[in-house]
């Protein structure tokens, strides 16, 4: 893709919409899709994250990934990523960690600047709906995510670091 075509930021949600909870990442980007200016948004969705992932991050200006999480303390947790060498790589699904180090090995460069946005959920199990504990942390999940598509610059997402849970502002 020529670097002009290239949007300057990368949203990658990933997880089984037939895995309840699991869904939680893909059901975030659709609310994206249909509530924002995409001009300068790329999503891309996926099961898992795989190791050509670090590929697409190539000349952007910001990733986000978004997925289902267990180890959530709130509705959902924001955080910065580095790169880290894990045993990820090795496996069928990656670490946005183990994709951002991936990334800096084959560019020989730093990756953009990446954050992870983690839901809370609970219930993974095949065929199985979203838990209305899910649907309520994917609503929260919503409200913050606006600000950050609306002021898409590393020092405003990084000020949301810190609590997340105070910023969510009402939706749309």
């Amino acid at each position: 893709m020529p670097a002009a075509d290239i949007k300057p930021l990368l949203i990658f949600g990933y997880g089984n919409v037939s895995r309840g909870d699991d869904a939680l990442g893909p059901l975030l980007l659709e609310f994206i899709e249909e509530h924002f200016d995409l001009a300068a948004i790329e999503i891309q969705t996926d099961f898992q994250l795989q190791i050509e992932h670090a590929l697409d991050m190539a000349g952007r200006h910001l990733v986000l990934f978004v997925d289902a999480s267990v180890g959530c303390v709130d509705a959902f947790d924001f955080t910065q990523l580095a790169p880290v060498c894990d045993n990820s790589y090795s496996t069928h699904a990656m670490s946005p960690a183990a994709v951002l180090q991936v990334y800096q090995t084959i560019e020989r460069r730093p990756p953009p600047q990446s954050f992870l946005l983690s839901i809370q959920g609970k219930h993974f199990e095949l065929g199985t709906d979203l838990s209305p504990e899910a649907q309520a942390n994917l609503a929260k999940a919503q409200r913050f995510i606006g600000p950050l598509l609306t002021r898409p610059t590393p020092d405003f997402w990084l000020s949301r670091v810190e609590s997340p849970s105070d910023y969510a502002e009402p939706a749309l």
